[in-house]
């Protein structure tokens, strides 16, 4: 391992995106008294009559959930897209703005609301990985939608509103800022060198070994050499494929124990049930071939040094560039350890 990477302020590149993160590693020397807060232990009951998530209940809107036993899917009642937005157009010299549709959707990936991904079983998850397929084919075939975000924020402290284990899938007519830049990026390498960033990349993380938590045949889940959050992760096919419509039903099952393995590790790491944001950033769906594009799923989780410590983005990273204390490769021992 390079020891200047793990002393010395320097800059690492984000090759998805183009841009920078500083990275501060001397920070992290700092004296710190290891905070041990009280965490909450919760328990949630397997079915909630409140919950407008839960089997057999009503919603806002009036309409009662089947009475499902693996995942399930409606259209979000409170939409942020809409289907049938009229098309218009302002620009006004420096005034501009443009028309968006879409189809938003609500996945719950179990009936029993008091559990996670992390306390699902991996056949669990396997459903739900089923239905990500199924969501992302059905809604990448409307003509009106060019790309699928599926997405998950988990705990009171990324936003999330209720409890009961479940995902969004926003579908959308143009490509949202991050895709973007990705699709770009994605698409210059690929041009110059015939093959995805992604599948150079996993190859030599895993020769070096330094940021890998865990692989299995199909998939390797590490903490990126540019990770942004703390305990930032990835999980990503070792070969190129252009999204998940393209896993056969043995992947399936090995991204599902890639995804068990993981949020079992973040669950252990303080002791909680840990929050983050996650999100699969994969190929447009606007009927191009997007070869250069290598899917994967992210997660950014806030916490820091405990259980209620968080990392925020605030000062200089609102203003300047995003910046972490701790490394990524003192990040990936932590979790790996946990496993």
């Amino acid at each position: 391992m390079n020891t200047d990477l793990q002393d010395y302020s320097h800059k690492r590149l984000n090759i998805l995106t183009g841009e920078w993160v500083l990275v501060s590693p001397h920070r992290a020397k700092r004296p710190w008294q290891g905070q041990n807060e009280a965490v909450s232990k919760e328990v949630r009951p397997s079915h909630d009559e409140s919950c407008y998530l839960c089997a057999r209940n009503t919603r806002m809107n009036g309409e009662i959930n089947p009475d499902y036993k693996g995942a399930f899917v409606f259209t979000n009642d409170f939409a942020a897209l809409q289907k049938d937005s009229p098309s218009f157009s302002i620009n006004d010299d420096l005034l501009q703005a443009q028309s968006e549709t879409g189809i938003c959707k609500v996945i719950c990936f179990s009936p029993d609301h008091s559990k996670s991904l992390a306390e699902m079983s991996i056949e669990a998850i396997e459903k739900v990985v089923t239905t990500w397929k199924e969501e992302y084919k059905i809604l990448g075939s409307e003509e009106s939608i060019n790309y699928v975000q599926i997405f998950e924020n988990k705990g009171a402290v990324m936003g999330c509103s209720n409890p009961h284990p479940h995902g969004q899938i926003w579908s959308q007519s143009s490509l949202p800022n991050e895709v973007y830049k990705k699709d770009i990026n994605q698409l210059a390498y690929y041009q110059k060198n015939n093959r995805t960033i992604l599948e150079d990349y996993v190859k030599q993380e895993l020769v070096l070994n330094e940021r890998i938590i865990f692989e299995n045949e199909t998939f390797v889940v590490l903490v990126p050499f540019w990770a942004i959050w703390p305990f930032e992760t990835m999980i990503l096919p070792k070969k190129a494929q252009k999204n998940i419509s393209c896993l056969t039903e043995k992947e399936e099952k090995q991204f599902a124990e890639a995804i068990s393995v993981l949020t079992k590790s973040y669950d252990k790491l303080f002791d909680c049930s840990f929050p983050y944001s996650s999100g699969i950033h994969q190929a447009p769906t606007n009927n191009k071939e997007n070869n250069h594009w290598h899917w994967h799923l992210s997660f950014y989780p806030p916490l820091l040094r405990s259980a209620t410590v968080k990392k925020f983005m605030v000062g200089y990273e609102m203003f300047g560039s995003p910046q972490r204390d701790i490394t990524a490769e003192i990040a990936t021992q932590k979790l790996k350890e946990l496993i």
